[in-house]
């Protein structure tokens, strides 16, 4: 499972952006998060991540689909 960083926070629009394991940013939605709550993730913080390409459709790329703190 990649690591990566979490780059932006949207935290009242409910998603963010996390970058690391060779990829650009990805994208994620709170309802990815695993193990803690959205609101306690912060910008900088190192998360374990998986990476799902998201279905063909206009401007949307690979997403991540689940998303924990990293120990």
């Amino acid at each position: 499972m990649p690591q990566g960083t979490i780059k932006r926070l949207v935290t009242d629009r409910g998603f963010g952006f996390v970058s690391g394991g060779g990829r650009d940013e990805v994208f994620f939605h709170s309802s990815s998060v695993k193990e803690v709550a959205f609101d306690q993730l912060r910008e900088g913080q190192v998360v374990d991540y998986e990476v799902e390409d998201a279905p063909p459709r206009r401007g949307r790329g690979p997403r991540a689909v689940w998303v924990k703190p990293a120990n």
